[in-house]
């Protein structure tokens, strides 16, 4: 079967919100970009994930033009509670760092950087099987890739690694070349998607005997929920009504009394670790979001790494095609790593104090209850929280 071969600047591997956000800011530099993608676009925005903003995130899409509905239906947040039983620690955002986050959907991050694709000039090939890069070591990378039946050869400068944890373009890094660190924890979210007003106008992390509960939304009417269960567990064992119940109990008196009960809209669990794998470059081929790392959603970081990721890779890209300027291709993973382990620290730091562990004894609680008073007491310490919660500068 012959094979059709063509040519860009730049191949992007994923066009989640990663791949798509830096191929809009690729094109706005005038570079030529192709993004290929094994699933078809209803596949990626059925993906549910996050939905907490950084103003990094939100200050590129308002660069590019593409925030119109991010403005009109995002919701501000200038803090979040820490709850411990019946005590709630406010960590006043606004007010302690003079910025804010922005809850707006991942899913809806990525649908409206889909529908501006075609008139931006950004090229995206769907439903890509088979995918592999090759020749990453050398200046002339290339993929390949079965669509419809045909195969298919796009040769280009640089190859972008957007494919997420399982994706094949950090498998195309020898292992000799990289290394990675990783801690799985022994628990998962289960979350609860549905159509209720949420309990509260601010996210609630609580910690309680039976386990971690997060209380957030994605709109005035749509409230999305978790709590923290063991790793293996059957979701099948929790009906909406237990899994409700549950929720009322861990978030305590004050917020439990407010939830709203409704049918789910989508119930899933999703496994919890901290993964960096370095470098984020070798040779032609750059890793970006979770191909590069992963962390817990407790710091609400995942998307917005990916954006700083994103940010100094963009910029790295421009001034190697258009000023001939190669020392940001070759400062980007040192970079980007600097931050990732910053925001790893916190969201491993934040999981730490607020999950029970199978190991969590005596002791181990009695240092969450001192922690969590002192970050009560403390300015300095709701202020190191908020910074971090709001985004470190890039």
């Amino acid at each position: 079967m012959q094979m059709s071969t063509t040519r860009t600047q730049v191949a992007i591997v994923g066009a989640g919100p990663a791949g798509l956000l830096l191929g809009h800011l690729l094109r706005a530099e005038g570079i030529e970009v192709v993004i290929v993608e094994r699933a078809s676009p209803d596949y990626v925005l059925g993906r549910i994930r996050a939905g907490v903003l950084e103003a990094t995130l939100t200050d590129l899409l308002h660069r590019l033009g593409i925030d119109s509905r991010l403005k009109a239906e995002g919701l501000p947040h200038d803090g979040f509670y820490l709850a411990d039983g019946e005590k709630l620690i406010h960590i006043a955002v606004g007010e302690l760092t003079g910025k804010r986050v922005t809850v707006y959907g991942q899913t809806e991050v990525t649908r409206d950087l889909m529908a501006v694709a075609e008139e931006r000039g950004l090229q995206i090939v769907y439903g890509a099987e088979d995918l592999v890069l090759n020749d990453v070591e050398t200046d002339a990378p290339y993929l390949t890739y079965r669509k419809d039946g045909a195969e298919h050869r796009l040769d280009a400068r640089f190859l972008c690694g957007c494919d997420g944890f399982h994706g094949p373009s950090r498998r195309a890094v020898p292992q000799s070349a990289g290394r990675t660190y990783e801690k799985v924890y022994p628990f998962g979210w289960l979350g609860i998607l549905a159509d209720v007003p949420p309990c509260d106008d601010e996210l609630i992390y609580a910690n309680h005997p039976n386990g971690f509960a997060l209380a957030s939304m994605r709109s005035p009417t749509r409230s999305r929920y978790y709590i923290q269960v063991p790793s293996d567990e059957d979701i099948t064992a929790w009906p909406d009504d237990r899994l409700w119940d549950e929720l009322v109990v861990r978030l305590g008196p004050e917020a439990g009394s407010r939830v709203i009960r409704g049918p789910a809209i989508e119930k899933s669990i999703a496994p919890l670790r901290s993964f960096v794998f370095e470098p984020m470059r070798h040779g032609s081929l750059f890793l970006a979001g979770d191909a590069a790392h992963i962390v817990p959603p407790t710091g609400a970081k995942g998307l917005n790494l990916a954006a700083s990721d994103v940010a100094y890779l963009s910029e790295a890209l421009a001034r190697y095609f258009n000023r001939a300027d190669n020392d940001g291709v070759a400062g980007y993973s040192a970079r980007a790593l600097a931050r990732v382990w910053k925001s790893e620290r916190f969201s491993w730091q934040l999981t730490t104090l607020m999950h029970r562990f199978p190991s969590t004894d005596a002791f181990d609680r009695r240092m969450q209850q001192a922690e969590l008073d002192y970050i009560a007491s403390s300015v300095a310490a709701r202020t190191s929280i908020a910074e971090n919660y709001v985004g470190l500068p890039l």
